[in-house]
């Protein structure tokens, strides 16, 4: 049977519903599942379609779709990963304690995950995620390293280190922030993470944005940035601009450990820093 693209909105909806459920997320905080499967099907009213395709498609079959801006999918540029589930403006009213319950309770289903068994093998500890669940801003590196599988938190070691005085210099801390990566294991001689495993951890990073809801992500790296919007865009085209995860608003920049083998590239950096932060109507000299 032919898969048109209203059937792949409903597809997707339901399979990032599902996956949500098993990485331990109850609800949307943001808007009710019902109202956003509702909105599914007013995209789909018109096609004669069998109901169960939805819940039996091979999720190979699903494909982007391109909506126009305000439906249920949207991108905030042409060139931006077309596969954003979004969810109204308003931002969750889940309290800190519950969020960080939440968040917790993730954290102990990553612990015990076993689906890329050379990873689970050889990692020390998992390597969820740390600072504010109700922060404004989400940092997304792409794996954890030898020092982050050692102390289990992300951004360690010189990266990290050069990361902290990127926060300082935009006025922030470490606090005000939710930072974790695409990867919650450390791969072998710190390799990119594969297809396969970024696929395995997607529904924890999804639980992890859902659940601190922030108004922007930044990605350090083409591994976050490719892996989070689903695009083969080079990290040096995708600077500059914003793009739409749900509701946040996302800067793809340079990775730290990047800056660290080229210098050069930290002006650049600090180019896409003070574009962040003067769209948060904070001023950077």
């Amino acid at each position: 049977m032919e898969v048109g693209p209203e059937n792949n909105v409903r597809r997707m909806v339901i399979q990032q519903l599902e996956s949500l459920r098993r990485a331990g997320v109850t609800h949307l905080p943001r808007r009710p599942a019902v109202a956003v499967l509702r909105e599914a099907a007013v995209a789909v009213d018109a096609v004669d379609t069998d109901p169960g395709d939805a819940y039996t498609a091979d999720p190979s079959e699903l494909a982007p779709v391109r909506l126009q801006t305000g439906s249920l999918f949207e991108s905030a540029e042409s060139t931006s990963p077309e596969r954003n589930l979004v969810i109204e403006n308003e931002r969750s009213t889940c309290s800190s304690s519950q969020r960080r319950e939440k968040l917790e309770a993730l954290a102990a289903t990553v612990a015990r995950c076993t689906r890329c068994r050379e990873l689970a093998d050889a990692r020390t500890q998992t390597v969820f995620g740390v600072g504010n669940p109700t922060a404004q801003i989400v940092f997304v590196g792409e794996a954890p390293g030898a020092d982050e599988d050692r102390l289990g938190e992300p951004f360690v070691g010189r990266a990290g280190k050069l990361l902290d005085s990127i926060i300082a210099a935009c006025h922030l801390k470490r606090e005000d922030l939710y930072i974790c990566n695409i990867l919650k294991c450390r791969p072998p001689g710190n390799r990119n993470p594969s297809q396969e495993e970024a696929a395995n951890c997607r529904e924890y990073l999804d639980g992890q944005i859902t659940t601190v809801d922030p108004d922007y992500i930044v990605c350090w790296g083409s591994v976050a940035a490719q892996n989070l919007l689903e695009t083969t865009t080079s990290i040096g085209k995708m600077r500059g601009k914003f793009y739409t995860y749900g509701r946040a608003r996302v800067l793809c920049t340079y990775h730290p450990s990047y800056l660290l083998r080229n210098p050069a590239a930290k002006k650049q950096v600090w180019e896409d820093m003070k574009f962040l932060m003067s769209d948060m109507g904070v001023e950077l000299s």
